[in-house]
């Protein structure tokens, strides 16, 4: 299973580095008030599915933060039912 994992990562390298020896020539991309940026095709491209992914990772932290505060209280809510089932053990 281990090798076939690496050959599918091999094949998909490969697959991305020959789209970007194909994709070399210059794009013009075209802002407002005349600016414009020329630069590779595929900078671009990665330069967008980078920022795209920091977009994502960025509107997740909230709910991973939330979840994080929301499993705190629970664990110590859970380690005071704990102490209080020791204790009534210990009374009985």
């Amino acid at each position: 299973m281990r090798y076939l994992s690496w050959l599918f990562k091999i094949i998909l390298f490969l697959l991305l580095l020959s789209f970007a020896v194909k994709n070399t020539e210059t794009a013009v991309l075209r802002y407002y008030l005349g600016y414009e940026w020329q630069a590779p095709l595929v900078l671009i491209l990665l330069v967008f599915f980078c920022a795209g992914a920091a977009v994502g990772v960025i509107a997740s932290l909230s709910y991973i933060f939330r979840q994080r505060r929301k499993m705190l209280s629970l664990k110590r809510e859970l380690r005071l039912k704990d102490q209080e089932n020791s204790q009534t053990a210990h009374d009985v």
